[in-house]
């Protein structure tokens, strides 16, 4: 973080101190933390300025953990198991036998910030924006699981009412899937499936409107909290709504989510005692704090992946051999002991561990004898001839850039290849990504349910989070096809089991670790549980003296 922007933050900071007088040593002596909680004011590091908090047009993790605090769907997160349906907006749900069919009771008392109720259209109109074709919503594969949507959102029909999803009275969604989905209940727990307020959307630009002002000048939403303020590139903060119908069980007054990009400007604010939660620890530091103070460390078991992404499109990546060659000369394990040093484990597929019942193939792996003899198939043996300008794109943090030029290094003993890296600040990097203005790219991805299609379904073609530019009929057919329509969950996983095959073999990305979470936490917050999805209800959350 540049100079001028940390002194910024501490300066933002500090204001705390000067809320109330000090009439004491002791008073002098309390740290903005200790301030805060008197206030009632959870203050968490957020890793990255945020892409925005429209539901339907962000794809970050920092953007979901404001969005949660500002807008709740028909389930929500439970406080400790995410393997439980929490109500949300809806208070109740009945499903047929095959879990094909839905009907959702909303609750009567849920209500919109600006105190309009929140009826079963607002979720119809909300889910038509996320699949309609001109809005071009990047998660909107994510709703391809209801009857008739792929086919609204391909432009083949443009009559939402063929669409599988409609409100019966104002507090009855029915909702009709393409096939059985026992676990929809988990899926619905994401932003995707959010409301937005149609009122508020259609007064600033419309349904369609990508740039929509709506979330800088009138945000309206229904969940325990409601925006207060944002300064870009300085906090976002948040307060507690007098119209949440769950309003009495939440116990913070407000929540401020501090972009504090660099890990170690991170870890210096909570050493200093201004912030009460950390999005991670470097990993020079996690021995320290292991052996010195254990009861602020925690080292949570996660279900994502880190990875690499190549672009396809751009030679030599259009050939599979090189993108296999590099691949096979990642040293997983050294990166592991080395460098992060926070219990991960070598990622021998794309989905991680966890997932019941479900076994990925274990395909990826360190082998530079067959990288080199790829490479050499390819036309580069010992790099020969390997273009000039190929570069490894990340997003500023100290952990991305020692794996990349740990990459680096050993691409080039290995291969005999030279490979560059950039680094470039999260909203550029998520830009570059998704317009593919990159050569390879590091990427990590957090499941959004108990279930191995979130991982596998984003690599589908044409997938607003897939940014590779690869494509495989075989693959398409399994998993939009085959997977959404079988009934036999043992037979489902074997289909999801060969399409990840598919993805290993063709080598779009490159599976580097499986992730475990770790950050910093000042023991007085509770109910901040360890979570394999990473999703906390803040309403949940209280602090203990």
């Amino acid at each position: 973080m540049p100079q001028c922007r940390f002194l910024l933050l501490i300066s933002i900071l500090a204001a705390f101190s000067a809320c109330s007088p000090k009439s004491s040593d002791t008073a002098s002596k309390m740290t903005v933390a200790d301030q805060a909680i008197k206030e009632g004011i959870l203050i968490r590091g957020n890793g990255a300025e945020p892409q925005g908090i429209d539901p339907h047009v962000v794809t970050g993790v920092p953007e979901n953990r404001i969005i949660s605090s500002l807008i709740e769907g028909l389930i929500a997160y439970h406080p400790s198991d995410d393997n439980i349906p929490e109500p949300g907006v809806a208070e109740s749900w009945e499903h047929n036998e095959d879990y094909s069919k839905w009907v959702f009771n909303l609750r009567k008392d849920a209500l919109w910030s600006n105190g309009d109720p929140v009826i079963a259209d607002h979720f119809v109109y909300s889910w038509n924006r996320m699949l309609h074709p001109e809005f071009g919503a990047k998660y909107s594969d994510m709703l391809l699981i209801v009857k008739g949507a792929k086919e609204y959102l391909s432009g083949e029909t443009a009559d939402f009412s063929a669409v599988g999803v409609k409100a019966t009275d104002p507090h009855t969604l029915e909702v009709e899937l393409v096939g059985p989905t026992p676990f929809y209940l988990s899926m619905l727990k994401h932003y995707s499936w959010y409301p937005v307020h149609p009122p508020t959307v259609e007064e600033f630009g419309g349904m369609t409107a990508l740039s929509n002002p709506w979330t800088r000048e009138g945000y309206v939403g229904n969940g325990p909290f409601i925006l207060e303020e944002w300064i870009p590139s300085s906090v976002l903060k948040v307060k507690k709504s007098p119209t949440y119908w769950d309003r009495d069980r939440v116990k913070l007054n407000g929540i401020h989510f501090l972009p504090i990009e660099s890990e170690t400007t991170e870890d210096r604010a909570f050493t200093a005692g201004e912030l009460h939660v950390t999005s991670i620890v470097p990993s020079d530091r996690i021995l320290k704090y292991l052996e010195e103070k254990p009861d602020k460390i925690h080292i949570d078991p996660l279900l994502t992946v880190y990875f690499y992404r190549f672009n396809v499109e751009k030679p030599p990546f259009d050939d599979v051999r090189v993108r296999q060659a590099l691949s096979l000369s990642i040293d997983r394990t050294s990166i592991i002991e080395r460098i992060t040093q926070g219990g991960e484990t070598e990622a021998t597929a794309f989905t991680p561990p966890g997932i019941s019942g479900y076994f990925p193939p274990a395909l990826s792996g360190y082998d530079p004898d067959k990288a080199r003899a790829l490479l050499a198939e390819a036309g580069f043996p010992g790099g020969e001839g390997f273009p000039k300008g190929v570069e490894v794109l990340f997003n500023t943090n100290e952990s991305h850039k020692a794996i990349a030029e740990a990459a680096q290094a050993m691409w080039a003993t290995e291969l005999g290849i030279q490979v560059g890296i950039l680094n470039q600040e999260w909203k550029v990097y998520i830009n570059s990504q998704q317009t593919l203005a990159y050569t390879i790219s590091r990427s990590g991805w957090q499941g959004d349910y108990m279930d191995p299609y979130t991982f596998l379904s984003m690599w589908t073609t044409g997938n607003g989070n897939n940014n590779t530019g690869w494509s495989n009929d075989e693959y398409d057919e399994l998993i939009l096809e085959q997977a959404v329509s079988e009934t036999d969950t043992a037979k489902r996983l074997k289909i999801l089991e060969k399409a990840e095959t598919i993805l290993l073999q063709e080598a779009p990305v490159a599976p580097i670790y499986w992730y475990t979470r770790k950050y910093l936490l000042d023991p007085r917050l509770k109910e901040y549980n360890p979570k394999l999805l990473d999703n906390r209800p803040y309403k949940y959350m209280y602090f203990e003296e």
